[in-house]
C-alpha cells in the first residue's frame, strides 16, 4: 500500500483532458488491420521477413502474434515495434485525410493492457500501447475520428482465427474469468479516451469484435454486453461526466483517477446508483492500479488526474459511444445489445461475399443482392441503430473484371450509407510478389488509385448504379 500511495503521489496534478470527439453525420471510414493486432495473410512477405513462416496455415507453426512471441521472446518486443512504426505512418494519415476519410476503427488486441496478459501462459508483444498513443494523435492532427476496436479478446473468441492473435480452436472468452479481463480492458481505455489529449479524437469503444455466430456457444454474452456499458458509464461517472439518469450519491473527494476507482469499488453496494454491480466494481478495482502503469508508460500524468466534479472541463464533456456488433450478427435467439444501451449506442455489421453464403457466385447475383440489402432496416426494427458497417470490401468469389469493380464498389457504398455509413477493411495492403493482386480488392488507398472508389468518399461513378437491380416488390 505505500508503494502505491508513493505512486499516487509522484505525479503532479494535471488537469488538461482530452476532448472526446463526435462521429460524423456519416461515416467513410477504413480499418486499420494488421497494425496492433496483426494479420499475416495481408502482408506475407514481411511476415516471413519478420521470423513468421506460412501466413495461411494455423495451428502448429508461427503464423499470429502469440506464435511468433512464443518462438522469439528475446526478440519479439523490438521485431513488432518495426513493423507498428511502419505499417501505420503519417504518410498513410496524409493519404487517408486527402482522401476524404473522416473516420477511423482500429483493431486492438488486450494485450495492448499489457498488466493483463498472464505472461507464463500467454504469449505477445509489447509496447503497442505507445504506438496507438502515437496513432491516435496523428490521426487527431488530420480532423480523423477513431473507434477503439476490441478486436482479439482474452481467452480468444473465435476459434481459427488470425484475427484474435490466437489463432486456435480453444475458445475461451465466454468465461467469468475472461469476461472480467474484457471489463479492466474497458475501463481503463474509457479513462485513457477522456483523459490522455491524444486520444481526445476517440467517439467510440467496441466491446467485441465479430462473437461466435452461434449464440448458444456464447453463454453470458448478453450480461457481458450490459456490464460493459455499465463500465463504461461507471468511469465516467466518476470523471464528473454526465451519465443518463444516473449520478453519484457522494463526493470523491479526490482528483486522482487511481483513487478514484478504488474508492467506489470499495464503497457500499447499496450507496452506489445500480450500474455499479459487482462485476463492474471488480472491474474499476483491477483498473485502478493498471492505470499507474499506463500513464507511466505513456509519460501522461493526465490519464492519472481529473478535476473535481464540478469543473465545466468534465460536466460539460459527452459520453462516449458504445459500439456492439448488431443482434442480427448471431442467431439462436441471441441478446439484444440495445437492451443494454444507456446513452449514445452504435451497432456494427461486416459484410463479406467472397467467403460465400450471401450470393451465387456471379456478377448479377452479387449486384441483386446488395441493392435489395435490409440489414439496415432488419437492424432499426429491434433497436440496433444506428448502424454502421465496420467492414466491407471489394474481394468476390469469382475473377472480377474492372468494370464490375466500379460498380461492385458504388452498389455497396450505397447499401451500407442507408445507414450510418462504412469502414473499409483495410486501409492498405502489403504489395509484393508473395501478396500477388491482394492489394487490388482489399487495400482503399490502392482500390483509390485504381479508380474503383472514388477520391470523395460520399461520390459515385454512377449513382443509378443499382437501378436494373431493384426487386419489383409489388411481384417480389
Amino acid at each position: 500500500m505505500q508503494h502505491l500511495v508513493a505512486l499516487l503521489t509522484s505525479f503532479a496534478l494535471f488537469t488538461a483532458a482530452a476532448a472526446v470527439a463526435s462521429p460524423p453525420s456519416k461515416i467513410y471510414g477504413v480499418n486499420l488491420g494488421s497494425w496492433l493486432v496483426l494479420e499475416a495473410w495481408m502482408l506475407p512477405q514481411e511476415w516471413l521477413d519478420m521470423g513468421g513462416t506460412s501466413s495461411s496455415c494455423c495451428a502448429g507453426c508461427i503464423s499470429d502474434e502469440w506464435s511468433f512471441a512464443q518462438a522469439y521472446p528475446n526478440t519479439v518486443d523490438e521485431i513488432f515495434d518495426t513493423h507498428w512504426s511502419t505499417w501505420f505512418t503519417e504518410d498513410h494519415v496524409q493519404q487517408l485525410q486527402a482522401d476524404g476519410i473522416n473516420a477511423v476503427r482500429i483493431p486492438l488486441g488486450y494485450w495492448i493492457v499489457e498488466p493483463l496478459v498472464n505472461r507464463s501462459s500467454e504469449y505477445y508483444p509489447r509496447g503497442g500501447i505507445k504506438q496507438l498513443q502515437r496513432g491516435v494523435q496523428q490521426l487527431q492532427d488530420a480532423g480523423i475520428v477513431v473507434i477503439l476496436d476490441h478486436h482479439a479478446l482474452p481467452g480468444v473468441q473465435t476459434a481459427n482465427q488470425q484475427f484474435t492473435g490466437h489463432c486456435t480452436s480453444d475458445v475461451e472468452f465466454y468465461t467469468p474469468y475472461n469476461y472480467h479481463r474484457a471489463l479492466v480492458w474497458t475501463a481503463v481505455m474509457t479513462a485513457l479516451s477522456h483523459l490522455d489529449p491524444a486520444f481526445g479524437n476517440v467517439f467510440a469503444i467496441e466491446a467485441v469484435n465479430e462473437p461466435i455466430m452461434d449464440a448458444n456457444q456464447t453463454p453470458g454474452y448478453g450480461e457481458f454486453q450490459i456490464n460493459f456499458v455499465q463500465t463504461v458509464r461507471a468511469v465516467e461517472l466518476i470523471l464528473g461526466i454526465p451519465v443518463p439518469d444516473v449520478t453519484l450519491p457522494f463526493s470523491l473527494g479526490t482528483s486522482n483517477t487511481t483513487a478514484a476507482f478504488m474508492k467506489v469499488a470499495a464503497a457500499n453496494s447499496t450507496s452506489l446508483p445500480a450500474i455499479f454491480n459487482p462485476n463492474v466494481t471488480a472491474a474499476l478495482a483491477e483498473a485502478g492500479p493498471i492505470l499507474l502503469q499506463v500513464a507511466a508508460e505513456l509519460a501522461s500524468p493526465s490519464v492519472l488526474d481529473f478535476t473535481s466534479t464540478q469543473a465545466p472541463v468534465f460536466s460539460s464533456k459527452t459520453p462516449l459511444w458504445t459500439n456492439f456488433m448488431d443482434v442480427n450478427w448471431q442467431y439462436d435467439n441471441p441478446p439484444n445489445p440495445a437492451n443494454a444501451a444507456i446513452g449514445p449506442q452504435g451497432y456494427d455489421n461486416h459484410l463479406y461475399y467472397n467467403y460465400g453464403g450471401v450470393a451465387d457466385p456471379n456478377p448479377d447475383a452479387y449486384m441483386y443482392s446488395i441493392c435489395n440489402l435490409q440489414r439496415v432496416q432488419a437492424d432499426a426494427a429491434l433497436g440496433d441503430t444506428p448502424l454502421w458497417f465496420g467492414e466491407w470490401g471489394l474481394p468476390t468469389q469469382f475473377d472480377a473484371t474492372d468494370e464490375f469493380l466500379y460498380m461492385w464498389a458504388d452498389a455497396q457504398k450505397m447499401a451500407y450509407t442507408e445507414g450510418a455509413g462504412w469502414i473499409f477493411w483495410n486501409f492498405n495492403v502489403e504489395k509484393s510478389t508473395l501478396a500477388g493482386n491482394l492489394s487490388r480488392q482489399w487495400s482503399y488507398l490502392d482500390g483509390v488509385n485504381y479508380g474503383f472508389l472514388t477520391k470523395d468518399p460520399a461520390a459515385y461513378h454512377n449513382a443509378s448504379v443499382c437501378d436494373p437491380y431493384y426487386y419489383n416488390t409489388t411481384s417480389a
